[in-house]
């Protein structure tokens, strides 16, 4: 009698996962972070740091050695000392990169980060105003070509932030101002370069930037603070305990949040009061920048001495000012950041916007500060979620991005 075996294989891993937006909390990534921060550095401050027992730093610091995370510089190691704990550890951040692309609504921002969380480089592009099925692609492609100049470097992951609604665990997006629905913006992505991807909101990944990469190396996050964002549309995100919160059905709006003056004196919704386009039309309508295509053109106009355009900016500004302060009141975080072009093309109205949100909030002691990205905030968003799984699980992150390497999927650089 013939027997039959069963082959049973295990389901091949997904290319598309959700990002952990935030401040890791395991050994590894605690490791992983002190020494991204501080290093080099050795491991017995290590210990100092993170609190971690010497055998747990030890431990994982051959872990992330072996991965090819770490490298180890003992030319830095002082005169004098004697072994592995007094040996200096960094980050081997030379062979690698991460690759983030932040969709907007008109441009697009394709940005190379390495995995100490440093920009090397970015592009931007205008946003394919096509149905997706075109414009997916035509994305992926520019991507790939522009990983051409990245030869001696592994790429490890793709992280897209991008507005709208997103489904993280598929890396779908609906996008009604670019007319997306479901569109499999990772799933794309991923195929055409052969890397896994992770697909976040843009407020969420930019909140998740200013913890993870804007924070002074001695200072620990607030235990909450609110997060705003105003360019072509408005938004904003709440980081809790670290972490950036991410409801089930995602983001919330205050697009249509109420707005009792807008820059033409009438009652509209934030969104339509303060984007771009709504200045750019006020502009116009009011003769100040006769002909106006674009921000610039007003911000221009306003350093050059033109006082309407000046008080145009600082009207959005106060309007600015008086939203966020509604929102601080109604979620009472422990601190307010500011981001955007919206906050940051015109610096000379953020004390505008300072003085609007005292002025309106009921809660005393709320202050505002803006991003510490500046106009690279978009950048600093895709980032973050380029590498957010590497400093989510370390260890899993790198064995995963090897595997892939190994299977055959990798970037294609033959057209």
């Amino acid at each position: 009698m013939l027997s039959t075996t069963t082959v049973i294989t295990a389901p091949a891993a997904p290319l598309v996962v959700a990002p952990r937006l935030g401040i890791a909390d395991t050994a590894a990534a605690g490791v992983l972070a002190v020494i991204r921060r501080r290093g080099p550095i050795t491991r017995d401050v290590i210990v100092k740091v993170t609190s971690l027992s010497a055998a747990t730093v030890n431990r994982q610091v051959g872990t992330l050695i072996d991965a090819g995370l770490l490298q180890e510089r003992p030319d830095l190691a002082a005169s004098g000392a004697v072994g592995r704990p007094r040996v200096p550890v960094e980050l081997n951040h030379r062979p690698f990169l991460t690759l983030g692309l932040h969709i907007g609504a008109r441009s697009i921002s394709i940005v190379a980060t390495d995995i100490r969380g440093h920009t090397l480089d970015a592009i931007e592009t205008p946003t394919p105003q096509s149905d997706p099925a075109t414009a997916l692609p035509a994305l992926a492609d520019t991507a790939r070509r522009y990983l051409q100049r990245w030869r001696r470097r592994q790429v490890l992951w793709v992280g897209v932030a991008v507005g709208g609604t997103v489904d993280s665990a598929s890396g779908s997006v609906t996008h009604p101002r670019l007319g997306w629905r479901a569109a499999p913006v990772g799933t794309v992505i991923a195929e055409r370069l052969g890397l896994r991807v992770s697909v976040a909101p843009h407020v969420d990944a930019m909140a998740a930037a200013e913890l993870v990469f804007g924070l002074p190396r001695s200072d620990a996050p607030a235990a909450t603070t609110l997060y705003v964002y105003a360019r072509e549309t408005v938004g904003f995100a709440l980081t809790i305990g670290g972490k950036v919160h991410t409801p089930a059905r995602g983001p919330g709006s205050i697009a249509g949040l109420p707005v009792q003056r807008d820059l033409n004196g009438q009652p509209a919704t934030l969104e339509d009061a303060v984007s771009d386009d709504a200045v750019v039309r006020a502009a116009r309508a009011a003769g100040i920048v006769p002909g106006a295509t674009s921000v610039a053109a007003v911000t221009r106009a306003a350093r050059a001495g033109d006082t309407g355009a000046a008080a145009l900016l600082t009207d959005r500004a106060r309007i600015l000012g008086e939203s966020v302060a509604l929102l601080a009141d109604l979620l009472n975080p422990d601190s307010v950041v500011v981001g955007g072009q919206a906050f940051t093309c015109y610096p000379e109205g953020m004390a505008e916007v300072q003085d609007a949100f005292a002025r309106r909030s009921t809660v005393s002691g709320g202050q505002v500060r803006a991003t510490v990205f500046g106009d690279r905030v978009q950048e600093a968003g895709a980032g973050v979620v380029s590498l957010s799984a590497l400093y989510a699980d370390p260890v899993s992150a790198m064995r995963r991005a090897r595997a892939m390497a190994a299977a055959g999927g990798r970037v294609r650089f033959d057209s």
